[in-house]
């Protein structure tokens, strides 16, 4: 099994196979518009830009399921992400990422790749980790998707490699993607 055995709908409502980024790198992330975290996109588009050409993509995956970080619809969605951080990666439709109706993607991904833990020197993990210690306790059982902008580095054949939690900037996971890549 692979990513190629899932498929979600874009922005546009068009549902798209995951099959359609066969022989590419991916990495595949949970989003949220107000999350202490949305400032990620700045540099997942600079990862976008800089490695598209290698076959590298990055899938955008918007959820609401962590402090309703993600309420606005998918066309303020994408609209938010076009003209506040420029993305031009593919963006799917809003879903769940975790727990009972959780896109079969997400759950095939936390069950390759576990969690791990957050890195707690991270600034914004300050927040974030006594954040989800007090008000959502439940997030930290289990390997499910902790919080928004967990992201997921699938090989050339659709292989889940490497997971990083939101407290790993996306900068940070260059020389994984060039590995892959054989930059």
């Amino acid at each position: 099994m692979s990513i190629y055995s899932f498929s979600a709908k874009a922005m546009n409502g068009k549902e798209i196979s995951l099959e359609d980024y066969k022989g590419k790198v991916v990495l595949v992330v949970n989003t949220a518009s107000q999350c202490g975290f949305t400032f990620q996109y700045e540099d997942l588009q600079r990862l976008y830009d800089r490695y598209k050409s290698k076959d590298f993509v990055i899938l955008g995956f918007p959820s609401n399921q962590f402090a309703d970080q993600e309420p606005d619809d998918n066309d303020r969605i994408q609209t938010f992400c076009t003209l506040r951080y420029g993305v031009s990666f593919p963006m799917f439709q809003k879903m769940k990422v975790r727990d009972d109706g959780a896109h079969p993607l997400f759950d095939y991904l936390i069950s390759k790749l576990p969690f791990e833990g957050f890195n707690h020197f991270h600034p914004v993990a300050k927040v974030l980790i006594p954040l989800i210690n007090e008000r959502h306790p439940e997030y930290l059982y289990g390997d499910s998707i902790k919080w928004n902008f967990t992201k997921f580095l699938i090989d050339q054949n659709g292989h889940p490699v490497k997971r990083f939690e939101a407290t790993t900037d996306p900068l940070d996971m260059e020389q994984d993607i060039e590995r892959l890549l054989n930059v």
